[in-house]
């Protein structure tokens, strides 16, 4: 995720409660997301919800990554 700003993120981690949380939320519906699709019978809303969650929060890493630059 956003390889321009590797070392950025990388300085980040661990460093950042803010950007910490954000990351781990972003990663843990990653997790859960890949879970749900490799199982039998899995809900395709829940799914689709999830994804879109998981957008939002991408959105506001990029923003957050951003402001950190400037």
């Amino acid at each position: 995720m956003f390889p321009e700003y590797r070392s950025l993120i990388t300085s980040l981690k661990g460093h950042d409660i803010q950007f910490d949380r954000l990351f781990k939320k972003h990663n843990e519906l990653d997790d859960k997301i890949n879970v749900m699709t490799s199982a039998n019978g899995f809900d395709e809303v829940h799914i689709e919800q999830l994804k879109k969650e998981k957008l939002l929060l991408k959105d506001e890493i990029f923003v957050y990554l951003q402001q950190k630059v400037q």
